[in-house]
């Protein structure tokens, strides 16, 4: 581990193992908590006044919610064991939750939100474990439809905040408000560069709340009456383990939702790597995993705290892009910030007093920016006519479902109304109609024998076969069978010079190869037990060809000469190299 950076031609000055001086990395951490602080007071504020809740409970709510955002924002950056990203991950409340959220309070009360929560963080910590095995379901497109589908669940309940104010209040306070918070929000987000772009949000809602308290409806007193160091007011809410209708109806649509947050935190684990490194290098899935495991911690201490789940935020992404630290101890100071602030009934008051026509004017913005990264999530590995089908008719299925005009006499009855929820009626139609996809496409030729040099003869004769099968002359089976042959060998190499390194002999491996046709090509999908290289990140760096080259480096050279693509995803359970070969004239 180094002790200091340098500035590059790639922007980055710190990576995640070097240490900034202590000073930066505390500054940027206390940066990224100002930033992120509002969204994550906010969110568990909008849900419990929207379901009628307490102010005794809505204090104890946002006061865990920041206290369990810091914790594991903390354990995102410092990786214990197979939990956290290793990477400067901002953890905050989710408003995908929003708006189940509001039905579980609304219907069984904190207590129910709490148990509902708990049982649906369990399921995270199984797509984290297995997440490997989803690839081909929880596709982008699948992801993408169903994040712009949670502004058209939350909106209605967010534009019902507009007009939430006193009854004596002045009939303009309302609309300036939020007009002032929303204009200002937005010319800074268009006009400016820089730093100046990010604080967008905290001047927007500050802006709103100057406003506010010209016409009286910023509550000072509450932030006056608030003590400076010391627990919430509320209670601890416990948990409703009747399990009663009410929670068989509620739970499906948590366990969807729970899952989707996690694929916002596949994008963002993702997105992360990529700006956190001087030189590229294929994305890390064991990282990836760690941030899914994370986050399913955050769900878990958010429902024995009861308040709302959380997620990773992408401000993180912003900020280590446009600073070029990715420094993990960033993401120790951004934790330890939320954890002082938890403990400050203060500035929690200052958040809490904001009035509704200002949060609802901020979420709107933030909503609006959610839409287009749904949209990016569904185009970022190309769209095609099945994908533009799947991510449309899904898209304006949860539309009608959460509007009510899609036989709404009916839908009421089914799942105890779970296909009210619009998020959760389109996530499932795109999930079956992909689904209907994977079930229909061409049958994958698939072969499994032991990971070793004796199965190259069968694998060449499997492949053989496929390259008969699908029209294809010697050459191309040729060009299949070496491709797999240099693939395996380097794979094997690696795996001895593992064991030599460790002393030891490891436990033998299988191998599951399958083969299918491709848009005028063949692609071939390795799944073995990981190892530790990633080949993606080997083969970048092989030079040209010299006569004294390893061997192993030959091989590499040989593959990517054969292979017009190749991808290595490293998982904790799984290896996949995926590697494409074209059928040439």
């Amino acid at each position: 581990m180094t002790t200091g950076g340098s500035e590059r031609p790639g922007g980055v000055r710190y990576e995640p193992d070097e240490r900034p001086p202590p000073a930066l990395a505390g500054g940027l951490g206390l940066q990224l908590a100002v930033l992120c602080i509002a969204g994550v007071a906010l969110t568990p504020a909008i849900v419990v006044r929207a379901a009628g809740g307490s102010e005794s409970y809505l204090s104890w709510a946002v006061f865990g919610a920041v206290l369990v955002s810091g914790i594991t924002s903390v354990i995102q950056a410092v990786r214990v064991g197979r939990i956290g990203a290793g990477y400067v991950l901002v953890m905050g409340t989710s408003g995908a939750f929003i708006a189940i959220c509001v039905g579980a309070i609304a219907q069984g009360g904190p207590a129910m939100l709490a148990t509902l929560v708990v049982i649906s963080s369990l399921f995270q910590f199984l797509l984290a474990w297995r997440l490997s095995l989803l690839r081909r379901i929880l596709t982008p497109t699948v992801a993408g439809t169903v994040i712009m589908l949670i502004p058209v669940t939350v909106m209605p309940i967010v534009f019902g905040m507009l007009s939430h104010v006193p009854a004596e209040t002045p009939a303009l306070a309302a609309p300036l408000s939020a007009l002032v918070t929303i204009l200002v929000m937005c010319g800074i987000s268009l006009k400016a560069t820089g730093v100046l772009r990010l604080w967008a949000p905290v001047v927007g809602i500050v802006a709103g709340c100057g406003v506010a308290g010209y016409f009286g409806i910023y509550d000072v007193a509450s932030i006056g009456a608030a003590s400076w160091v010391g627990l919430p007011q509320g209670e601890w809410p416990g948990f409703d383990l009747d399990f009663g209708p009410v929670f068989w109806g509620l739970l499906p649509a948590f366990v969807f939702v729970t899952l989707v947050g996690a694929i916002e935190t596949v994008g963002d684990g993702v997105a992360i790597q990529r700006v956190s490194w001087r030189k590229p290098r294929a994305v890390d899935f064991r990282a990836v995993q760690g941030a899914v495991s994370a986050d399913g911690v955050g769900n878990l201490f958010s429902g024995l705290m009861g308040t709302v789940p959380n997620t990773t935020y992408s401000t993180s992404i912003s900020v280590t892009a446009l600073t070029g630290v990715g420094a993990r101890s960033v993401g120790v100071a951004l934790g330890i910030s939320f954890v002082v602030v938890a403990f400050v009934p203060k500035a929690l008051a200052v958040v809490l007093a904001i009035p509704g026509p200002v949060a609802a004017a901020y979420i709107t913005v933030l909503l609006g920016l959610l839409f287009v990264v749904g949209m990016r999530v569904v185009v970022q590995d190309g769209i095609d006519y099945r994908k533009g089908l799947i991510a449309g008719v899904s898209f304006w299925v949860g539309v009608g479902f959460q509007n009510g005009v899609i036989f709404p006499e009916h839908v009421a009855g089914i799942a105890g109304g779970l296909l009210e929820n619009g998020m959760t009626a389109g996530g499932m139609t795109a999930i079956l109609l992909t689904l209907f996809v994977e079930l229909t496409a061409p049958r994958r030729r698939r072969i499994q024998t032991p990971f070793e040099v004796a199965s190259l003869p069968q694998i060449r004769e499997f492949l053989q076969t496929f390259a008969s099968r699908s029209g294809w002359g010697e050459a191309m089976a040729h060009r299949l069978d070496a491709a797999a042959e240099e693939a395996i060998l380097t794979l094997l190499r690696h795996d001895e010079e593992e064991e030599e390194e460790a002393g030891e002999t490891r436990s033998k491996r299988r191998l599951l190869l399958t083969a299918h046709k491709e848009a005028g090509g063949a692609v071939l999908e390795f799944i073995a037990a990981p190892g530790e290289e990633n080949l993606e990140d080997r083969m970048a760096v092989v030079g040209e060809a010299s006569d004294d080259a390893p061997e192993r480096e030959v091989s590499l050279r040989l593959l990517r000469h054969l292979a017009s693509s190749v991808h290595h995803q490293q998982y904790h359970d799984t290896d996949i190299v995926t590697i494409r070969v074209d059928a040439r004239a």
